[in-house]
């Protein structure tokens, strides 16, 4: 099996080479087939020579800026049987390869996602991150196993079978440049097989964009164009902001976010869903089966 890592990159001078040698590291002294595609897009930064002065690294120019058109580029250039999608501010966690190997004996595995470790943010906040996974993970539950509409893939983490990707399309750069990228890719890719996301399959990263943002307001707008796409198939959020911090390579990041009022209203937004999810669940449940049941009763 030949995996595929591709690696969008903008202006990422500052994480391209930490996640490189993470790859590299995991790689080291065993028979792993693979190649690494790093996306230079349309970078104005040092990205592609520091990228370059990496042996074994391919890199690609694509020069449609956006997410989704470097990792459409990306898979266009590969040849791996699996296409490891990364961000160029992940690092890989120990055993990563192993169980990308591991998970994908399942010839009809079609893909496999888990979580972010923000190695930049404080221990309390990514405690505060992985209750909006266990939330995130919950529907995910009820959107595979229960409705049958889809799974959930993080963006940054999660690795695709070619055969099952190029049966979908591939990457819809059409409609899709950076939100909502992953839940597009994990609705259709539920069609041509399983799709699996487990919290035994986590990935490093950088946590600049909860900083930024605040935590409340990213998790807020993150499920909100989850759901948009599974509503719509299109985004919530079209306008996409970079965050660049400059002096912080490998110090802890505080969270500063940049609209205070958006944080405040994204914050009891979160209190809301919180105190009623429970319910939302409990009702959205009773009505799939209220509606089996009418369906099997109809037939009969």
């Amino acid at each position: 099996m030949k995996i595929s890592f591709v690696i969008p990159a903008y202006n990422e001078e500052n994480y391209i080479g930490e996640c490189l040698e993470s790859i590299f590291k995991e790689a080291k002294d065993k028979n792993y087939d693979f190649e690494v595609i790093v996306v230079d897009n349309a970078s104005t930064d040092n990205t592609a020579k520091i990228a370059s002065s990496y042996k074994g690294v391919k890199i690609v120019r694509e020069s449609k800026k956006g997410l989704v058109s470097a990792r459409k580029a990306g898979f266009l250039a590969s040849k791996g049987d699996v296409i490891a999608n990364v961000d160029a501010d992940t690092r890989l966690t120990k055993g990563w390869i192993d169980k990308v190997i591991s998970e994908f004996k399942d010839p009809k595995l079609a893909g496999l996602s888990g979580p972010f470790i923000y190695y930049d943010l404080p221990k309390n906040n990514n405690l505060m991150v992985k209750f909006f996974y266990y939330y995130a993970f919950s529907l995910y539950l009820l959107n595979r196993y229960v409705f049958n509409r889809g799974s959930m893939l993080q963006g940054g983490n999660f690795v695709v079978r070619r055969s099952a990707l190029e049966k979908i399309g591939g990457f819809d750069d059409k409609h899709f440049s950076f939100y909502g990228e992953d839940a597009d890719i994990a609705m259709r890719l539920h069609a041509a097989g399983p799709v699996k996301w487990t919290f035994s399959f986590p990935i490093y990263s950088s946590g600049r964009r909860i900083a930024a943002e605040g935590p409340f307001t990213m998790s807020s707008r993150y499920t909100l164009n989850y759901l948009w796409v599974l509503l719509f198939k299109r985004p919530f959020t079209h306008k996409v902001i970079d965050f660049r911090f400059k002096g912080v390579k490998n110090k802890l990041l505080q969270i500063q976010p940049r609209d205070m009022k958006l944080e405040w209203i994204s914050t009891v937004y979160a209190l809301v869903i919180l105190i009623f999810f429970p319910l939302v669940i409990i009702i959205m449940i009773s009505y799939y089966f209220h509606s089996l049941g009418r369906t099997i009763s109809s037939r009969y």
